[in-house]
C-alpha cells in the first residue's frame, strides 16, 4: 500500500484552506449525497430534508440533481444520481464525475459528503467510497438497510472499516425505519464545528511492476498539487486508465503544463504496452485489490444454503414461460382494476359537479358570466376532475410494481426483445416509466450511454400512452364499448384499455426496428442491471408519489386546462348574436369563433370520422392531452345552451349529424383512441426533448412522425371499418 509522503502534508494545508474559503464565501455550507444506484439514497435525502422525492426499487430514479435544506440546520443537502463509480458511462453518472472534479477548486467544495452503502451488498458498494474517500474531504458512510443486513444474518466490523478507511464517521442506518439518522444529524453537527482532517494516502494496492511505470508521471503531477488538489497517485492512475480524464486536468492547469503531462502520459502507456501490462482497469485491479485484502474480512455472515426469498419468487415470476403470462394477466388486472374500482368516486365526482352548475344556474341569472362559469370553466374543468379517481388508481398500481422491485423483472424480461429490436436493455425503464408521465421518462433516458441508443428510446418514449391520455381513452370506452364480463372475470371495457396500452408497445417495437436502420448501431452492448430484491412497499413513499402526481395532476387542470378553458369559452361564444336574426344555441356555436376553426379544419380530419368539434380538440389538446376533454365538455355545453346540462359521455352518445347520423359510434371513438395513442400532443414534452437533445431537430422530427403516424392509422381504422360495414 502506498506510503504516506510530503503530498499529503500540502493537501491537509490545502484542505484547511479549503474549509476557510469555503466557510467565508458560501453561505450556507452544503453536503453532498452519493451512492450507487438503489442504494436507499434518496430515501435518505427524504429523511435528512423532510422532502419527498420519488423513491422506487430500481436503478435510475434521480437523473438530476436534487437540493433540499436539513432539517433543523442551516445546511443544504444536494442528491446526486446513482452511480457505482467516478468513471462515467452515461450522463446520469457524467453529472457526478463532473460535480466530484469541480471539487479541484476550494470555493467549490463541499462542507462533507454522505457516502451511501447498501449493508447487504457493502464490498461491491465499496469501490465508488474509496473514490470519494481520496478527495480528503469529510465523509460520513452510512450504511443504509442495516435492518435488512441483520435479518440475512450478516454482520460487519465496525472497528475494522474505521481503521482501515478513516472516514470521519461510519454509521449503521436504516432511510426506511429511521434507525441511526439521529446519529448522522449529529454527526453533520460536528463536520460545521470542525471540518478539518488528517488527510490519509490512497487506499488502493500498489500493483507489482506499476509503481516504476508510473513514476514520471507522479513526480511530475505532484509539482501541480496545488491546482490539482488532489493525490497525485491517483491522478496518475485515473489518466492511465482513463482516456477521457485529462479534460479535467486541463481545466484547472495552463495549456502548457498539460501538454508535458500528456507526452509524459504516453510514454507511460508506451512502456506498459512494450511490457504487455494491461493498463485500461489499472485502477479498478488496485482498489478492488485492496477490498479484496483489507475490508472483505469486516463482513462476515451464515454462508448461504439455500436460494433467498427475492430468488425463489423470480423462479416464477421471470420464468420464460409463465414470467411473460403472469405480467399480462397482472396488467390486465390493474386496467380492469382502473375502471371498476373507480366507477364509484367518479360518479360521486360527476354528480357534485352537475349539482353545482345546476345551483349556480338557479341564482346566477342568465347571461355571458353564469355562461362562464358554467358553461366554461366548471363545465371545462369539472370534466376532467371526474377521472381523477382513475388517474390515482394508475399511479398506485404503477408506484407498486416500481417499489416492490417487480418494474426491474420487467425490464428483466424484455431485454432480449430490446436487444433484437436495436434497443440497449436499459431503455427498457424509461419506455416503462412513460406509462406515468413522458417527461421523467425522457429524462430517465440518461442512464444509457450510448447517444444513439438514448436518442431513439427518446424518441420511443411519447409512444407509452401516459396517464394523461387515460382521461380521453376511459371517456371513449366508457361511452361507447359495452361493459360486458369476458371469462367471467374481466371486464371488456377493462380489455380494451389494455389493449390500447398494448398497441403503443407493440408499435414502438415496430418504429424501434426502422429507426435501427435509420440509426445504425455503432456496436451491441450487453445490459448488466442490479436485480433489487423483493420488498414490501412503504406506506409512505406509496402516499407521497400519490401525492405529488395527484397534485400535479390537479394543478394542471387549475392552470393550463382552466385556461384553456376560458379561452375556448370566448372563442365558442363570440361574436355575439344579432338580436335581429335570432339563433339557436346550436347555430350560434357553429358561428362563433372556435366554430369557424373547426369548419376550416374538419375537410381534413372528416376522413378519420371527426367532425369539427373533435377537430377543435384535436388543436386545444396540444396544451395538454387531457384538455380535448374539457374543450368537448365547453362546446357540447354550449351548444345544448340552458335548457339541459348532459353529461360529456351522454351528449357524445345523442350527438347528431346534419343528415341525422350518430357523430360518433365505436369505430369513431377507437379511431380517435388510435389517433391518441400516436399523436405528439404535450408541449412539456417538447420542451423537454429540446433540452435532452440540446437541439430543436429532434422535437420537430418526434412532432412530425408521430402526427404522421397517428393520422394513417387512424384512417386505416375508420375508412377500412368502414368498408367492412362496422360503424
Amino acid at each position: 500500500m502506498y506510503a504516506e509522503d510530503a503530498g499529503d502534508d500540502i493537501l491537509a494545508t490545502e484542505q484547511t484552506n479549503s474549509s476557510s474559503k469555503k466557510r467565508e464565501t458560501q453561505e450556507p455550507p452544503w453536503i453532498a449525497i452519493v451512492g450507487n444506484p438503489n442504494s436507499g439514497k434518496t430515501a435518505l435525502f427524504n429523511r435528512l430534508t423532510g422532502m419527498h422525492h420519488k423513491v422506487g426499487n430500481y436503478p435510475g430514479i434521480t437523473v438530476e440533481k436534487k437540493s433540499g435544506k436539513i432539517r433543523g440546520l442551516d445546511v443544504i443537502l444536494r442528491d446526486l444520481p446513482g452511480t457505482y463509480s467516478l468513471k462515467a458511462k452515461s450522463i446520469d453518472e457524467k453529472i457526478v464525475a463532473d460535480m466530484v472534479q469541480s471539487w479541484r477548486r476550494p470555493e467549490n467544495r463541499p462542507l462533507a459528503v454522505i457516502v451511501v452503502i447498501d449493508s447487504t451488498n457493502l464490498l461491491r458498494h465499496m469501490y465508488l467510497a474509496l473514490q470519494i474517500l481520496d478527495w480528503n474531504i469529510p465523509t460520513i458512510l452510512v450504511l443504509n438497510m442495516i435492518d435488512e443486513a441483520r435479518r440475512k444474518n450478516i454482520s460487519i466490523n465496525l472497528n475494522l472499516l474505521r481503521n482501515r478507511l478513516k472516514a470521519f464517521a461510519i454509521i449503521p442506518a436504516s432511510a426506511k425505519t429511521g434507525e441511526g439518522i439521529d446519529r448522522i444529524f449529529e454527526t453533520i453537527k460536528k463536520v460545521q464545528k470542525n471540518p478539518k482532517i488528517k488527510p490519509a494516502p490512497p487506499r488502493m494496492l500498489e500493483i507489482e511492476r506499476c509503481s516504476d511505470l508510473l513514476m514520471p508521471l507522479i513526480h511530475l503531477l505532484s509539482q501541480h498539487i496545488h491546482q490539482l488538489n488532489h493525490h497525485p497517485h491517483i491522478e496518475a492512475m485515473r489518466l492511465v486508465s482513463d482516456d477521457s480524464y485529462l479534460s479535467y486536468i486541463k481545466k484547472v492547469l495552463p495549456a502548457e503544463e498539460v501538454k508535458k503531462i500528456s507526452a509524459i502520459l504516453t510514454q507511460v502507456k508506451n512502456e506498459f504496452k512494450r511490457r504487455d501490462i494491461p493498463y485500461k482497469n489499472l485502477e479498478q485491479t488496485s482498489r478492488f485489490a485492496y477490498i479484496d485484502l483489507y475490508l472483505s474480512k469486516a463482513v462476515s455472515g451464515r454462508k448461504k444454503t439455500r436460494q433467498s426469498r427475492s430468488e425463489q419468487i423470480d423462479g416464477i415470476l421471470t420464468h420464460r414461460i409463465f414470467g411473460p403470462i403472469i405480467l399480462v394477466l397482472t396488467l390486465a388486472f390493474i386496467f380492469n382494476a382502473i375502471f371498476t374500482w373507480a366507477q364509484y368516486p367518479m360518479d360521486l365526482i360527476d354528480g357534485s359537479i352537475q349539482w353545482l352548475s345546476l345551483r349556480m344556474m338557479d341564482i346566477m341569472p342568465e347571461g355571458l358570466l353564469r355562461s362562464l362559469l358554467v358553461d366554461g370553466i366548471l363545465g371545462g374543468v369539472g370534466s376532467v376532475l371526474v377521472f381523477f379517481p382513475q388517474i390515482i388508481l394508475l399511479v398506485f398500481f404503477l408506484s407498486l410494481l416500481e417499489d416492490s422491485g417487480y418494474m426491474s423483472r420487467m425490464a428483466f424480461m424484455m431485454d432480449r426483445l430490446m436487444a433484437r429490436i436495436g434497443l440497449h436493455g436499459r431503455s427498457v425503464l424509461p419506455l416503462l416509466s412513460g406509462f406515468a408521465c413522458a417527461i421523467p421518462a425522457v429524462m430517465a433516458a440518461r442512464t444509457i450511454e450510448n447517444w444513439r441508443d438514448r436518442l431513439v428510446t427518446i424518441l420511443l418514449v411519447p409512444l407509452m400512452s401516459c396517464s394523461a391520455r387515460l382521461p380521453v381513452y376511459t371517456l371513449l370506452i366508457a361511452a361507447f364499448i359495452p361493459h360486458k364480463m369476458v371469462l367471467g372475470i374481466f371486464s371488456m371495457q377493462g380489455l380494451v384499455l389494455m389493449g390500447i396500452y398494448f398497441l403503443g408497445m407493440v408499435t414502438a417495437i415496430f418504429v424501434a426496428l426502422i429507426f435501427k436502420k435509420i440509426f445504425k448501431p455503432r456496436s451491441s452492448v450487453s445490459m448488466i442491471m442490479e436485480l433489487p430484491p423483493y420488498r414490501m412497499p412503504l406506506l409512505r413513499s406509496l402516499w407521497w408519489t400519490i401525492y405529488e402526481r395527484g397534485k400535479s395532476f390537479l394543478t394542471t387542470a387549475g392552470t393550463i386546462i382552466l385556461a384553456v378553458s376560458i379561452v375556448l369559452w370566448f372563442l365558442a361564444s363570440f361574436p355575439l348574436p344579432d338580436k335581429d336574426k335570432p339563433m339557436s344555441s346550436a347555430e350560434q356555436i357553429e358561428q362563433s369563433y372556435a366554430g369557424q376553426i373547426g369548419h376550416f379544419i374538419e375537410p381534413v380530419i372528416k376522413p378519420l370520422g371527426y367532425d369539427w368539434k373533435i377537430g377543435v380538440g384535436l388543436l386545444t389538446s396540444f396544451a395538454a392531452r387531457e384538455v380535448i376533454i374539457s374543450t368537448l365538455s365547453t362546446l357540447y355545453n354550449l351548444e345544448e345552451g340552458a335548457q339541459e346540462h348532459s353529461t360529456l359521455i351522454e351528449s357524445l352518445r345523442k350527438d347528431k349529424r346534419p343528415d341525422g347520423t350518430p357523430v360518433y359510434s365505436i369505430l369513431v371513438a377507437i379511431s380517435l383512441m388510435v389517433f391518441y395513442a400516436y399523436a405528439a400532443q404535450c408541449m412539456a414534452t417538447f420542451a423537454i426533448v429540446k433540452r435532452e437533445t440540446n437541439s430543436w431537430r429532434w422535437p420537430l422530427f418526434m412532432v412530425g412522425y408521430m402526427t404522421t403516424m397517428a393520422y394513417l392509422a387512424s384512417l386505416f381504422v375508420y375508412q377500412f371499418g368502414h368498408a367492412m360495414g362496422w360503424g
